[in-house]
């Protein structure tokens, strides 16, 4: 991903939400009406894909192989090991 090399110290501001293979809600900022604003650097691999994909206001939907993102060994909480995550995305702002 050259071409993005320079967004990748980028702050995001997004909704999401993220599910689990069986359909399981884990986070949901759309719910909770508050977006989420972090750093791009820090988010897991395929969202970070996703996201240098997206335009700001468009909405997508991402499938995210557990090798991109917290692989075996899980997260420590709610997302296990090997887990396959759905993220529901809407791209507020990358600044």
């Amino acid at each position: 991903m050259d071409k993005f090399d320079h967004l990748i110290n980028s702050i995001g501001i997004i909704n999401q939400r993220i599910m689990l293979a069986d359909g399981s809600v884990i986070a949901d900022s759309y719910k909770a009406g508050m977006p989420e604003v972090f750093a791009l650097a820090e988010a897991i691999e395929g969202l970070r894909q996703g996201i240098l994909l997206m335009s700001v206001g468009s909405r997508y939907e991402f499938v995210i192989p557990a090798e991109l993102a917290w692989g075996r060994k899980g997260n420590g909480g709610k997302i296990g090991a090997n887990a396959v995550l759905h993220f529901d995305v809407r791209l507020i702002r990358l600044a």
